[in-house]
């Protein structure tokens, strides 16, 4: 993958509304109300009126609509946000624009609608094709449904689409995951990304996290549902790239690749995060806080920090490593400044450790490294 353009950005769009909040969920989420998706969309145009000046003189290569459940606002909200886009030079007219959707909220209609309006590619939270695996998860929908909904986007005329699915989960047996993996496969997708099962603080998973802990599988168990996963999707054509993610005839994530090599980004909405002039802030997660702000002329920001100097450059390292291909540290330091000497003992230590393999400046992890990321991005930063 190349280095992103510096005049290159994305935009992150937070739909904040859902249905039902799952019970392991830690993102700003409301009721699906429509005063609510008034009152967004106002605050939202207010926000964005601000921002725009800072975002001339720069071009758009990638458009997320993230949630929450993004689908939920409709395809003429969706068209209104991106006419607003217009106003900035996109990359091509093929730009890579995602719409997050779950399975209960997918119908032809609606995803024919989103397709009609621009959305190219959707990216749907499966989690399981278990259904008490769903259960257990809080989701609102069953395995069949799942699965009717991937082919349901295929068939609107979407054809890149992305599933999410979840291991690590309470109980889970390795053969679960295993018919989970091989049923995934089989459908019309362009993508799949994983995640493991995190308690985050404020939610219900979190207030159990005693008794659910206990029911987790062991850490040899969980490397054995990882190196499946990464075996499967190999099989099935759906090659690795990133440590969680997997595409099929080059489609890559524009959009998270650009998180993983730094390129900016402005995230629009309550509780959204944005990257900007080395600069990481966040809009508060509350939708009258953010609203009444902007109203007032002030800003919705409650948190920011930025990382200078050699900490900045640690960071960036260790997140481009994430991607299989690894770091040119020639071209991450022409692009990015000089690293100093002590980060590359740390990546001198990795390499003696096993963890990561360098050939004339090119680095990149292991397989023991990607299975212990953690070990290493907590050396380099």
């Amino acid at each position: 993958m190349l280095m992103p353009g510096k005049s290159e950005i994305s935009l992150y769009f937070h739909v904040p509304f859902c249905t039902k909040k799952c019970d392991y969920c830690h993102f700003y989420v409301i009721p699906d109300k429509n005063p609510f998706k008034i009152q967004y969309m106002e605050g939202l145009e207010l926000e964005w009126n601000k921002i725009l000046p800072l975002l001339f003189g720069h071009k758009i290569c990638s458009i997320y609509f993230g949630g929450g459940t993004p689908s939920l606002l409709g395809a003429d909200y969706i068209e209104k946000i991106l006419s607003w886009t217009r106003q900035i030079p996109w990359v091509s007219e093929s730009i890579e624009i995602t719409l997050e959707a779950n399975p209960e909220n997918i119908s032809k209609e609606s995803m024919a609608a989103f397709a009609n309006v621009g959305i190219n590619r959707v990216s749907i939270g499966i989690q399981s094709l278990d259904d008490g695996q769903l259960l257990t998860l809080s989701r609102q929908h069953d395995a069949k449904k799942a699965k009717e909904a991937v082919i349901t986007v295929h068939e609107a005329g979407i054809s890149n689409i992305s599933i999410d699915l979840m291991y690590d989960l309470p109980s889970q047996m390795l053969e679960q995951w295993k018919a989970t993996l091989i049923e995934a496969v089989k459908l019309p997708i362009t993508h799949l990304s994983l995640y493991n099962l995190v308690f985050e603080p404020h939610t219900v998973y979190y207030k159990k996290r005693a008794l659910l802990k206990s029911l987790l599988p062991s850490e040899s168990e969980s490397a054995s549902m990882y190196k499946l996963a990464v075996e499967i999707c190999r099989d099935a054509g759906l090659m690795q790239y990133e440590i969680s993610a997997f595409q099929k005839n080059n489609h890559f994530s524009k959009h998270n690749t650009g998180y993983w090599q730094g390129r900016s980004f402005w995230g629009f909405g309550p509780s959204a995060f944005s990257y900007w002039e080395g600069k990481r802030f966040r809009n508060a997660a509350n939708l009258n806080f953010y609203y009444k702000n902007l109203k007032n002329g002030l800003s919705p920001i409650d948190y920011e920090e930025e990382l200078k100097g050699v900490d900045k450059l640690r960071e960036l390292l260790a997140i481009n490593l994430r991607l299989l291909e690894g770091v040119n540290l020639y071209e991450f330091q022409q692009w990015h400044g000089e690293l100093d000497q002590e980060t590359f003992s740390s990546l001198h230590l990795l390499e003696r450790q096993g963890l990561v393999y360098s050939n004339q400046k090119h680095i990149h992890l292991t397989e023991q490294g990607i299975l212990f990321y953690d070990s290493v991005a907590t050396e380099i930063i």
